[in-house]
């Protein structure tokens, strides 16, 4: 899924650099831009400085930026974690645009005729995957339903589910299913511990780790010990300052402060509850700790705790089984509920209260013990009848208002008790807009059920739909319009398209270079090649009449990089010929290239080549400190083993300053290598998705393949003008817009329920599935 973030007229500012280590790839870049306003007038503003790795959103942080942007603080709504808007009361509006059963693919095969989207909205994230992508975005309650595409974009008052079918859908039930299990059944895999950062034995990044040796078979009466840490912030990073273990019975077994290795920089008080005056006199340190636990645990035993990856990282221990509460009180989309809400909505208990002094690990430690014991006990059914989502909404929903009641939709009952279970419909955030006196205005095809909203004037067509968007929306506060290609178009196309745009890619990633002299160095031209960038093949053709060399490079800057200062060059002896492949999907690789190195997200950013592998961050952060501007280096990795490549990025405040860049550092020797230096063409989402789509399996058989590439390329003319009708079509939408409105538009992906249709579709929805915000 892939998500473009317009703002009209706008202010965009950055907000802050990025930790070089958290980032994966150049996205998203935080671009700078004024608008003239009248005198008097705000404009809201966006800090949204998201880089690298950091391109990547989840649905729940599109869901805040979308509750604040839409009920800013007198609603209590929070800004968004991972950006800012400041003046959010001067927001005109805001505009959802979802491109139904669109995605990435859709985005960068037709790049060229999605001109209006590329040039005006300024960012693109990836969106994470979702299986119920509308339920998501409108928060706890929507329910997506697909249905006729003659029917309109309807919210039609929501009926009660019945229980069995709605205890079915529940993420826990589809994890678990409905009977009880032994406590074996809920110990995480290796492979679920690995997804999850558990410290795990013979691993890379846990070498010096202590092993608990506790290697026993596990068997469903083996012992539960609750474990749980608190953590100050030292020149190390996170260290342990108090550890807690229970056991089965909820007896404290252990419960002491530790002495940190590394001076302290943040106690962290207000999280640990750990002062600089009780640290004073402990003497025990962390390996007192890791001696203890492991003279104190079982052969079988199995540790359970609340996220507890992070207390095994910062304990530097290994045990092989671990139960984690939230992950075993499943949710969709990969979210997590909070310690301190199971408590209260399972067991009853109040934790983590306000008017304690931080947090107690023995208490919390002990809730997440009885939390696995209820689970165990009661079975997947008896929690998932609890309805947590439907308490959790309960909760904020209550909080976002002063009056309660102002906050119940009508028609929508919520329980009086808190952990008396419900199956009634759930508030979504639709009904918080509509309580608040909005009138959110819904225009498409594609059928929506969400609760209390009727939308009777159905629009058949994507031109129709546009009419009634430029009647309607200007008018409305909030509005979600849906455009789509067309059924026919939304299933049966998409394994050859997908095929077409992998081969392009394979192609725009491979140089030919030669002839040769029999018997030329192949190490000379493996490394003069190399210093453009990360190589993933080199092969030599020997068809021809003299050999060549046949290159296929890891990012689209190196093959461009190799085009543009080797051709010509003498390389191993013999004056060579660069060029890539030749065909007929490449006549318009110059255009595409020329495109992307002029697009919105790559103003500002250079790629530099030639680097040593020797050469760490540090390394690098001294060597280009003295360019003007420089805002954020980032240097890339493997996605497979984590090392960092031979090139990184640079991010400057401005284009002018990169252009300086790209001379001063063409030339430059660091460490006896020498660099190369040219504008960046591939932002960090396209990054990760050239990759998957290079290393995704699943292709379908050779002859239902050539079937469709035939099918599609008699209508490929279509699709294109189809493309190009929606672009324009955003682009009249979005001159429509009142300044100060925000706009998303969105590329949700292939419907789940349409997966098992496509066959290998499912790595589109994986790789492909995108958002791009401007």
């Amino acid at each position: 899924e892939f998500v473009h973030l317009g703002l009209k007229n706008w202010c965009v500012e950055p907000r802050g650099t990025v930790s070089i280590s958290s980032v994966c790839f150049l996205s998203a870049l935080s671009l700078d831009f004024t608008e003239t306003f009248p005198a008097g007038e705000k404009s809201s503003r966006l800090s949204a400085a998201l880089f690298g790795e950091d391109c990547e959103i989840s649905h729940d942080q599109l869901y805040e930026l979308l509750k604040y942007a839409a009920l800013g603080k007198r609603h209590n709504a929070t800004q968004p974690s991972w950006c800012r808007i400041s003046h959010q009361s001067h927001l005109a509006g805001v505009v959802v645009i979802v491109l139904h059963e669109m995605s990435q693919l859709h985005f960068y095969k037709f790049y060229l005729q999605f001109k209006h989207l590329r040039k005006v909205f300024r960012h693109r994230f990836i969106l994470t995957p979702s299986t119920n992508f509308f339920a998501s975005l409108y928060g706890e309650g929507a329910n997506l339903k697909p249905q006729n595409t003659a029917q309109g974009l309807t919210s039609a008052g929501s009926e009660c589910i019945q229980k069995n079918s709605d205890l079915q859908c529940d993420p826990i039930i589809r994890k678990y299913g409905i009977k009880p299990q032994g406590l074996t059944s809920y110990i995480l895999t290796l492979e679920e511990q690995r997804k999850n950062d558990y410290p795990i034995k013979g691993s890379p990044g846990c070498k010096g780790y202590i092993y608990t040796e506790c290697d026993q078979q596990r068997t469903d009466s083996s012992p539960l010990f609750g474990l749980d840490c608190e953590m100050c912030l030292t020149a190390k990073g996170n260290e342990v300052t108090r550890v807690s273990l229970v056991d089965a019975q909820g007896q404290c077994l252990l419960n002491e402060l530790v002495k940190p290795e590394s001076r302290v920089m943040n106690y962290l008080t207000r999280f640990s509850g750990v002062t600089k005056k009780m640290l004073l006199p402990v003497k025990t340190r962390l390996s007192d700790i890791q001696t203890r636990l492991k003279e104190m645990l079982p052969h079988d035993a199995v540790l359970v705790g609340h996220s507890l990856n992070a207390d095994l990282q910062a304990l530097e221990m290994i045990h092989p089984s671990v139960i984690d509460t939230s992950l075993l009180f499943a949710r969709n989309e990969g979210r997590r509920f909070k310690l301190k809400f199971l408590a209260k909505a399972v067991l009853g208990k109040e934790i983590q209260c306000e008017e304690k002094l931080g947090h107690d690990p023995e208490e919390d430690a002990r809730a997440a013990l009885e939390l696995a014991q209820f689970f165990i006990e009661q079975g997947p059914a008896k929690v998932a009848e609890l309805n947590l989502e439907m308490l959790l909404t309960t909760e904020k929903l209550a909080k976002d208002s002063q009056n309660k009641a102002a906050l119940q939709p009508q028609g929508c009952r919520v329980q009086k008790q808190f952990n008396e279970p419900t199956h009634l419909s759930k508030p979504c955030f639709l009904d918080c807009l509509q309580v608040t006196g909005q009138k959110p205005v819904l225009l498409g095809r594609q059928g929506l059920d969400s609760s209390g909203l009727r939308q009777s004037n159905l629009s058949t067509s994507n031109k129709q739909i546009l009419q009634r968007a430029l009647e309607d929306v200007p008018l409305s506060t909030f509005s979600i319009i849906q455009f789509s290609l067309g059924p026919e178009y939304t299933a049966s196309h998409l394994p050859a398209l997908c095929e077409q745009v992998r081969s392009k890619l394979a192609d725009m990633l491979t140089i030919y270079a030669g002839p040769f002299e029999e018997g030329f160095c192949l190490h000379s031209v493996k490394k003069e090649f190399g210093r453009c960038g990360p190589i993933q093949t080199l092969t030599v053709v020997t068809e021809p009449y003299k050999p060549y060399v046949c290159i296929q490079y890891e990012v689209l800057e190196a093959a461009q990089l190799a085009v543009e200062s080797l051709n010509g060059a003498e390389v191993a002896g013999s004056c060579i010929k660069v060029q890539r492949p030749v065909t007929a999907a490449m006549l318009d690789c110059d255009d595409l290239i020329k495109e992307l190195e002029l697009d919105v997200e790559n103003e500002g950013v250079i790629y530099v080549a030639g680097l040593k592998k020797s050469l760490t961050e540090m390394d690098l952060q001294e060597e280009f400190s003295q360019l003007k501007d420089l805002e954020i280096l980032f240097l890339p990795k493997d996605l497979r083993n984590g090392k960092h490549r031979n090139c990184c990025f640079l991010k400057f405040q401005e284009s002018e300053s990169a252009a300086d860049a790209i001379e001063v550092i063409n030339g430059w020797t660091v460490k006896g290598s020498k660099l190369r230096s040219r504008n960046a063409l591939a932002s960090g989402h396209l990054w990760r998705w050239i990759w998957q789509m290079k290393h995704s399996n699943g292709k379908q058989g050779g002859h239902i393949l050539y079937e469709k590439m035939e099918q599609l390329s008699d209508s490929e003319q279509d699709l294109r003008k189809k493309a190009k009708k929606l672009d324009h079509h955003i682009k009249k939408l979005y001159r429509s817009l009142r300044n100060n409105t925000l706009c998303v538009v969105l590329f949700p992906g292939v419907n789940s329920w349409l997966q098992h249709q496509i066959g290998w579709a499912s790595c589109i929805s994986d790789s492909g599935a995108q958002t791009a915000s401007h």
